[in-house]
């Protein structure tokens, strides 16, 4: 499950919810099958937490949204993006530490 701050991402609301938005996103690209993915939870858990009101982060299941999924090229999962103005910033492929995960964000905050 979800954090109460992990917000998630869907096709219909990413340019809505990502795109357009005003501060930094990170999305989490997972599925529920894939255990590294589910590893990662907790740590976007804690991210959402961290960064609350300074960033969004959330997670799109990439077997009901795999229109995004094939926009950004994901391959395989879990595969982290963050974005800003729109604009993809960083990409991480794999099961990230949360050190890695957090200087993305605070680099483009």
């Amino acid at each position: 499950m979800a954090g109460t701050n992990t917000l998630t991402f869907t096709d219909a609301a990413f340019e809505t919810e990502v795109l357009k938005s005003s501060v930094p996103v990170l999305v989490d690209f997972w599925a529920e099958w894939c255990a590294p993915c589910r590893m990662l939870g907790p740590t976007i858990d804690e991210l959402a937490n961290d960064f609350a009101g300074k960033a969004k982060i959330g997670k799109m299941d990439t077997d009901s949204n795999r229109e995004t999924a094939m926009r950004y090229s994901v391959q395989s999962i879990p595969t982290i993006v963050v974005l800003k103005d729109g604009q993809l910033v960083k990409k991480f492929v794999g099961l990230q530490r949360k050190a890695d995960l957090a200087a993305a964000i605070n680099a483009i905050l």
